[in-house]
C-alpha cells in the first residue's frame, strides 16, 4: 500500500465491527476527515466481513501487525489488543489513537481530550490515549473553571448508561425491560444485579481501597490531563437504566470566589460546551435528548451552599460519540493541523 499525498491520510480502524467502530466510521465521514485509503480490520472471526462507507465497500480483515504497513493513523476502537498491536503499528511509522485503557497511565504516552489539553499532542512518541469517557465529559466542564478560579476539590457522581458495558448491556436492559413488563423475573448476566428498574453502585472492579477501578479512572486521569496532583477528587460511579449517554451530578470547590452566573458565562464561551440551565422552564441536560451529538451539556450550575467556593452542576454527553469515537477523531484532526503525523 502507498502512501496518499499530504492532503490525504491512511486510516486503519482495529475494531471496525463494534459499536465504538462503527461510531468512528460515522463521525469520519460527518467531520469530513482527509482519509485516503480506509482499512477495517477486526478479530478472526470478523474476517471477510464487509462494511459500506462513503458509497464505498469495504472488507474486513484481521487485526495483524502487517496490516499497518503504509498507514498513517490507527484508531483503536477499544479491549486490550492495542497492547500487542499499537506497538507493531508505531514500528511501520503510523500514531496510535487508543481507546483502551491499556495506556492511560503511561507517563510516556499523552493522555487527551482537546479541548482540555491539546498541547500534550506534541510530546506523543507514536501513541495517543484516550480517556476513559466518564473523564472526558467531566474534563470539558471542569478545565474553564480550574483555568479561572483553580480547583481544590472534586466531588461526582455518575449516571452512567448500560451501553457503556457494550452491546451485551444493551441487550441485557431490554431484554429485562420485556420481563418486568410481563411480570417475569429478570435474570443478570452482564450486569452483577438487574438493571431494569434498579441503580447499580458498581462499575468495574473494586479496589483496595473500596472505590472501583471505574472511579480512580477518574481521580488519575484528571490529574494528569490537567498536570496537578494536588487536584482532590472522590467519584462514586453508579450504572442506571437508561440507554444511551452517561450524566453527572459534580461538585467542585475552587481556589477562588466563583459566583454561578460567572461559570455560566466561562463555560458558555468554552469549546465543546452547549449551556442548557433555566430551571423555570424545567431545561436543564438530560441523556434523552443528548445522544448522538459530541457536545457535553451543561446545566444545574448553582452555588453549593455546603463549602466555600462552591459550585454544583449537572453534565451529560454521549459517552460513545464525545466519550469515545469523537475524542478519537478530534485528536486526530490535531495531529493534522498540527503538522505531527
Amino acid at each position: 500500500m502507498e502512501k496518499s499525498n499530504a492532503k490525504k491520510y491512511n486510516v486503519a480502524i482495529v475494531g471496525a465491527t463494534g459499536a465504538v467502530g462503527a461510531q468512528l466510521l460515522k463521525v469520519l465521514a460527518e467531520r469530513q476527515f482527509p482519509v485516503g485509503n480506509l482499512i477495517l480490520l477486526a478479530s478472526a472471526r470478523s474476517e471477510g466481513k464487509t462494511i459500506d462507507w462513503q458509497g464505498q465497500t469495504y472488507t474486513v480483515h484481521e487485526a495483524r501487525p502487517e496490516a499497518f504497513e503504509g498507514v498513517d493513523i490507527v484508531l483503536f476502537a477499544g479491549g486490550n489488543i492495542s497492547k500487542t498491536l499499537a506497538p507493531e503499528a508505531v514500528k511501520r511509522g503510523a500514531v496510535c489513537i487508543d481507546n483502551s485503557s491499556t495506556f492511560r497511565y503511561d507517563p510516556e504516552v499523552p493522555l487527551v481530550v482537546p479541548e482540555v489539553n491539546p498541547e500534550d499532542v506534541r510530546w506523543h512518541k507514536g501513541i495517543i490515549a484516550n480517556p476513559n469517557c466518564s473523564t472526558i465529559q467531566m474534563v470539558v466542564a471542569l478545565k474553564p473553571i480550574y483555568d479561572n478560579f483553580g480547583l481544590k476539590r472534586v466531588v461526582v457522581a455518575t449516571y452512567q448508561a448500560v451501553s457503556g458495558a457494550g452491546k451485551e448491556g444493551l441487550d441485557e436492559l431490554e431484554a429485562q425491560i420485556q420481563d418486568v413488563a410481563a411480570g417475569r423475573k429478570p435474570q443478570p448476566a452482564t450486569f452483577q444485579h438487574q438493571i431494569a428498574c434498579n441503580l447499580i453502585p458498581h462499575i468495574d472492579i473494586f479496589l483496595d481501597n473500596d472505590y472501583t477501578k471505574e472511579e480512580m479512572k477518574m481521580t488519575w486521569e484528571t490529574q494528569k490531563m490537567l498536570h496537578d496532583e494536588n487536584i482532590k477528587l472522590s467519584a462514586t460511579a453508579v450504572r442506571v437504566p437508561v440507554f444511551r449517554s452517561h450524566a453527572e451530578a459534580i461538585h467542585i470547590e475552587t481556589e477562588k470566589p466563583v459566583t454561578a452566573a460567572e461559570a455560566r458565562q466561562i463555560l458558555a464561551a468554552a469549546p465543546g460546551i452547549i449551556i442548557q440551565d433555566d430551571p423555570t422552564s424545567n431545561l436543564y441536560p438530560m441523556p434523552l435528548y443528548t445522544s448522538d451529538t459530541d457536545e457535553v451539556y451543561v446545566g444545574r450550575i448553582r452555588k453549593d451552599i455546603s463549602v466555600e467556593n462552591g459550585l454544583s452542576m449537572f453534565v451529560v454527553a454521549d459517552q460513545i460519540r464525545k466519550g469515545a469515537a469523537t475524542n478519537a477523531v478530534q485528536i486526530a484532526q490535531l495531529l493534522v493541523q498540527e503538522n505531527l503525523i
